[in-house]
């Protein structure tokens, strides 16, 4: 009797790929974010079906500062240090591409000692020698106008020293909300319209996702949002539209390698579900593809002609 060796699962390859989970000398990526145990969940998870994209919403930071007495500025750095650990956890399961909502436009209206403390700490997140170890390729988008310079040129040496990573995107939402993106990309095709770059039979749902602050990043598949906030604090909302989303009541800092399991474990119980509203695009004329190119690269050199 033959065996069918077509088949890509086996108890064998099953144990063995557990084992090189749960032994972390056999592996690339030395770190202690998770422990055998959830490596053992994580290798139960892998043969599931993973996300390759997911957006948080990293909510719960103020109120860690006052369960715990502590500063702003050390609550920022808990919530920073949360990012990188959850940064390891989806390199374990082979998720390509992470986005996070560092700052919201809307958090401008806080107070100055708050902007200071978060801007402090997402320069010493930034400058991490770690990120670039673990293959991390960091990218940007936001309203770079409302930046102060020194904030700039920090965002720009981390996506230069990151660039040839490819182990996974690290995509920061910074200086950002749905609706400004909505509009920014309303005013460029607008302005394309008028100075005839454009035609409007190039109107189309493609050619207002190309100019979206996120091109050429995909739609997130899952959007976990903490700390108990049922609500999307106008976060990608354009690029959410088909993404499970999944709220959890913990506070960001919080934030652990289990609520992180769990969120992948709901989005597989119901991932199918989203399959069928996922339409496929269309190719944009070449008119619209060179405009698209424009876009994007005028927005690439706003980021980098600070000197």
């Amino acid at each position: 009797m033959e065996t069918n060796t077509t088949n890509n699962w086996s108890w064998d390859n099953f144990v063995k790929n557990v084992l090189c989970l749960t032994h972390p000398e056999k592996s690339w990526i030395h770190d202690e974010s998770m422990t055998w145990t959830h490596r053992f969940c994580a290798q139960v998870l892998s043969y599931g079906e993973i996300p390759k994209h997911i957006a948080f919403i990293l909510d719960g930071n103020r109120r860690y500062s006052k369960k715990n007495c502590i500063s702003m500025q050390q609550s920022y750095a808990k919530g920073f240090d949360k990012i990188f650990e959850t940064i390891q956890w989806c390199l374990h399961l082979g998720i390509k591409e992470v986005t996070v909502n560092m700052s919201s436009l809307n958090n401008f209206k806080r107070t100055q000692e708050e902007i200071d403390a978060l801007f402090d700490e997402i320069k010493t997140f930034l400058i991490r020698d770690m990120l670039n170890e673990l293959g991390v390729c960091i990218t940007f988008f936001g309203n770079i106008k409302t930046l102060p310079d020194d904030m700039v040129k920090v965002l720009e040496k981390s996506m230069l020293i990151t660039k040839q990573n490819n182990k996974i995107s690290l995509n920061i939402a910074f200086s950002y909300t749905g609706h400004d993106e909505l509009t920014n990309a309303f005013n460029q095709i607008s302005n394309g319209i008028k100075n005839n770059d454009l035609e409007e039979s190039d109107l189309s749902v493609e050619i207002l996702n190309k100019c979206m602050y996120t091109y050429p990043s995909p739609p997130p598949d899952l959007l976990v949002c903490t700390s108990g906030e049922t609500k999307l604090s106008d976060f990608m909302l354009w690029q959410c539209a088909y993404s499970y989303i999944y709220f959890t009541s913990v506070l960001w800092p919080e934030f652990t390698a289990w609520d992180f399991m769990i969120a992948i474990f709901m989005y597989q119980r119901n991932f199918r579900a989203f399959i069928r509203y996922k339409i496929p695009t269309k190719k944009l004329s070449p008119r619209g593809e060179k405009f698209v190119e424009n876009v994007h690269q005028n927005r690439l050199n706003s980021l980098f002609t600070i000197a």
